[in-house]
């Protein structure tokens, strides 16, 4: 099992929040830790991150969009991610491969099979061993993400895309019900970040 774990979930989720947090525990338990996002993880990523998510540029194709998202992933696995679980770290990633599945193939309609086989070219094979799925309704999660500051492009979809989006993340739960873990991003910050961290201690272990 590698120590690849991610964290998913609509706008305004709270996923860095609990990614900080378990990193946070982690590094006091010893461990090397490291925290990404996608896009951005990477110099090239945050170039594409700053095209993909610009609320004052046209957006792009539905196409073009998804193979903006899996150049970000090709180069964030060969720059940043496979190097560091090769040398023993935990990486914490906010958004991963789940993510273009809701939002392209469920959130934008484009082919499913199609999204999931470039994907697989993307990733070559790796996945996360755990993923947190902090779930709450659209309206509430895009509350709390303009809270925070300027809308992006994404925040900006209708609202009917985001509970595509939200639907999508379910399913893709459901079809893996051991790899994710379905959290309630309504509940108390804290204790949920308490709940992560003993799932993930429960099986991770001791650092050496």
């Amino acid at each position: 099992m590698n120590r690849f774990l991610t964290f998913e979930g609509v706008e305004g989720s709270g996923k860095s929040t609990q990614t900080t947090h378990l990193a946070e525990a982690l590094t006091e338990a010893g461990y090397e830790v490291i925290t990404t996002r996608e896009p951005g993880g990477t110099e090239l990523g945050r170039k594409l991150r700053a095209i993909l998510l610009a609320a004052d540029a046209p957006a792009p194709a539905a196409e073009t969009e998804l193979l903006l998202y899996l150049a970000d992933r090709a180069e964030h696995l060969a720059r940043l991610v496979r190097p560091a679980l090769e040398r023993g770290a935990v990486v914490l990633a906010d958004r991963f491969s789940d993510s273009t599945l809701a939002y392209q193939a469920y959130g934008r309609g484009l082919d499913r099979a199609q999204v999931q086989r470039l994907d697989a070219f993307a990733r070559g094979g790796l996945m996360p061993s755990r993923t947190f799925l902090l779930d709450l309704p659209v309206e509430q999660g895009l509350a709390r993400a303009r809270q925070v500051g300027p809308a992006d492009r994404l925040e900006l979809e209708k609202i009917e895309f985001h509970k595509r989006v939200r639907a999508g993340f379910h399913e893709l739960a459901a079809a893996e019900p051991a790899r994710f873990e379905v959290l309630d991003a309504r509940e108390d910050r804290t204790a949920l970040a308490t709940r992560i961290a003993e799932d993930v201690f429960s099986w991770i272990g001791d650092a050496k």
